[in-house]
Parts: structure tokens; C-alpha cells; sequence
């Protein structure tokens, strides 16, 4: 991770086609494509990776959470379930819907504690959505079961996990809809991009509307398709799509890469005293984007973490002061700040975020460290930081 550190010819091949056709829009132009619809070809690589029978593209991971929630009929005044570990478009996603984010403690598989959402149900609450966060996924039997049980939709975050597996299955299949990034930084790329999978024909129809102004996109001519319903714009070019087309046919590759870097990083950290790992669920087996161990404290924590900096150990993250991905930075969110006037059900119903106890998530953030796993690095590169960061952590 990410893709962009291994462009090479099969890139160049799908964005020279593109240009040879001088049509980078993925809706009509037909007589000019000579063939080509990379978006087309890339959503039915998805599914077929996926194992849903049907994709949707969209301009980014952001809106295809945007996407699949309009599309699964979520909105104003409805409950969202997340936790309190993730990155910020996943509270903005559904906010830009009108719904309201309940956050609500992760365990030590740093995602979505089951017994945590089972308590924050209430009447009002309409989707469970587990990120699987740095590669792995969430206790998704539990979740399921928990929808299943009070009538609720599972909502799938993978945008950080491309290429995990849960019960055999890709994440993003186990529930009623999943959601992929292929931004700059994601394991395959677009540069800029999003999917979203799901069996439901009817949400698959929906999203396909909603993410191109409404239009029907029946018949040959798109002047005169249709409005089923309101939309807005968050298509994807086919400049993007050729990207991401070229990458999703070396994901098998990525994920080899990366387990290997991932495995020897592991391993050189499992002998240094007071290091444990993230919990994988059994059932799961991650995309090894990033390690993620547990120093015995959060004063372990910082320290281990300014002597991986100084060390010149780069893409360590220590997400207890990351303002992007947990809740402890997001000031923005908890004082409700906005250019625009945001929706009344949005104000009436978010939680009090600045007093609300998220205990349980501090004290294992707190002790987390994550190292990004890269896809460029030689051998003899991967050992050698291997070996620093056991130097640096050991102190």
C-alpha cells in the first residue's frame, strides 16, 4: 500500500486508450469510444472480485458511502452506528444525508466493539456501519446478527481493507452493502475514486440514479433520459476508472507484497518484551496494508513512537493525536461546525460528544502504533527497517 508505487505499463496501457478516444466522461459519446468503457469494465471486475452481483462506481470513498446510504433510503433523523476509530468521511458521508452518527467504543480488534453497539440501539437506528480499519476486518458474525435481530442495515467500510476476507468472503460482501476507497493512498488506486457492491438490485438501481443527477441512463440517447429522482454528481471519469481498471488486475500481487513486508516486520517486533498485536477475528484474514501493535501503555506508546521518527522510521502513525482518525481531535464534529446551516434532526439529535465517556477506546488507542506497510521497498530495505524498529521500540 498504496498502488501508485508500482505504476507501470498496464496503467499506461488503460489511460492511453482513454486518450486516444479523447472521451473521459463514462456516460455517452458512444460513437467516438472506439470500444472503450473503462468504468463499465471496471465495475464488473469488481463484482467479480467481490463476489456481488452488482458495482457502481463513484468519484471517491466518501461518496460511495454518501451513495450506498441514499440509495438504502437512510436519511434525515436516522441513527448510524460507527465507531469512534476511523477516518473522518465516515461521519461526513452520512451527515450529508441528514442522519446522525452514533459513535460508539472499539475493542482491541480496533474496530466496532459488538457489545458497545448492541447497547447504543434505539428506535431511531437504521445501519450498523463497521469500518475495517488499517487492513483488518470487524467482528462481522456479531454485527450481522445484532442487524438482524433489531432490523437494521450492515453497512460495510472497506475503503481500508481491499482485499481482506471475512468467513472466505471479501469484506465489503458480508453485509447488505460495501464501500471501497481508491483514493492516491489505498492499496489499488484510481487516484481519485469509490465503489460500492451489493446484492439488493434495488439499492444497486438506486445508487446507479442517485450518483448521476437521477438519470435513468435508459436509452441510447442522454438527453432524453429521465428523473426518477433527485441526484448530484459523483461520477468517476474514465480517466479514473482506466486507472483503477489496470490495478484491480494486480491486487493479487499488492496483497503478496505486502503480507511478505508485513511478516517480517512481525516477526522481527513479536520478541521485544511488552509488544502485542491487534486482534484478527478468527474467521478474517487482513490485507496487511499496516502492522498494528499495542505498546503495554500510552507513555510506551509515545515514546516508542518519537524514537520510530527519529530513527527515520516514516509512515508510523500514533492515531491518539491524529486529528483525522479518532474522535479524541475531531472538534469540528463534536461542535457541530459548518459553513452551511446543517439539518435540524442533525442538531436535535447528536449525542453530546464532548462529555460522552469513550474510556474504553482511549486506553487502547492510546497504546496503539500502526506502520504502514509499503509495496516499493526492497528487501534489503524491509529488513533494515525491521531492524530499527525493534532498536527504536526497545529503547
Amino acid at each position: 500500500m498504496p498502488g501508485f508505487e508500482l505504476f507501470g505499463d498496464t496503467e499506461r496501457k488503460h489511460l492511453n486508450d482513454v486518450l486516444d478516444t479523447g472521451v473521459l466522461m463514462r456516460y455517452g459519446f458512444d460513437g467516438m469510444r472506439k470500444g472503450h468503457w473503462k468504468a463499465k469494465e471496471l465495475e464488473a471486475a469488481l463484482c467479480r472480485r467481490m463476489q456481488s452481483k452488482h458495482a457502481q462506481l463513484v468519484s471517491s470513498g466518501t461518496a460511495a458511502l454518501t451513495v450506498a446510504l441514499a440509495s438504502a433510503g437512510v436519511g434525515a433523523g436516522d441513527e448510524v452506528i460507527m465507531p469512534t476509530f476511523t477516518f473522518v468521511a465516515s461521519f461526513e458521508s452520512l451527515m450529508a444525508v441528514g442522519a446522525v452518527p452514533v459513535l460508539v467504543d472499539i475493542d482491541d480488534t480496533l474496530t466496532l466493539d459488538p457489545v458497545a453497539v448492541e447497547k447504543a440501539v434505539t428506535p431511531r437506528t437504521r445501519v450498523v456501519m463497521p469500518v475495517h480499519m488499517c487492513g483488518s476486518s470487524a467482528q462481522l458474525k456479531e454485527l450481522k446478527a445484532i442487524c438482524e435481530k433489531h432490523g437494521l442495515l450492515l453497512l460495510e467500510d472497506a475503503c481500508q481493507a481491499i482485499g481482506a476476507t471475512y468467513e472466505g468472503r471479501p469484506l465489503g460482501s458480508y453485509g447488505d452493502l460495501g464501500c471501497f476507497s481508491f483514493d492516491y493512498v489505498k492499496t489499488i488506486t484510481c487516484g481519485e475514486g469509490g465503489g460500492i457492491i451489493t446484492d439488493n438490485a434495488k439499492y444497486a438501481e438506486n445508487a446507479d440514479h442517485y450518483s448521476d443527477h437521477g438519470h435513468d441512463h435508459v436509452g441510447q440517447d442522454r438527453g432524453a433520459e429521465q428523473h426518477p429522482f433527485l441526484g448530484y454528481n459523483y461520477r468517476i471519469s474514465e480517466l479514473h476508472a482506466a486507472v483503477g481498471l489496470a490495478q484491480i488486475s494486480r491486487l493479487d500481487e499488492f496483497l503478496e507484497i505486502q503480507k511478505k513486508n508485513y511478516t517480517i516486520f512481525r516477526e522481527a517486533l513479536s520478541v521485544v518484551p511488552g509488544i502485542t498485536f491487534r486482534r484478527v477475528p478468527e474467521e478474517a484474514e487482513e490485507n496487511y496494508s499496516f502492522l498494528s501493535f499495542f505498546l503495554p501503555d500510552e507513555a510506551a506508546a509515545r515514546k516508542a513512537h518519537k524514537a520510530l521518527g527519529e530513527a527515520g522510521v516514516d509512515g508510523c502513525f500514533y492515531w491518539y493525536d491524529n486529528n483525522w482518525h479518532y474522535i479524541k481531535k475531531w472538534d469540528h464534529l463534536k461542535d457541530l461546525r459548518s459553513p452551511g446551516k446543517l439539518p435540524q434532526e442533525i442538531i436535535d439529535g447528536m449525542p453530546d460528544y464532548k462529555n460522552r465517556d469513550f474510556s474504553a477506546s482511549n486506553a487502547i488507542i492510546g497504546r496503539t502504533i500502526s506502520v504502514l506497510i509499503k509495496l516499493g521497498w526492497t528487501e534489503e530495505e524491509v529488513n533494515r527497517r525491521a531492524e530499527k524498529m525493534v532498536k527504536a521500540v526497545k529503547g
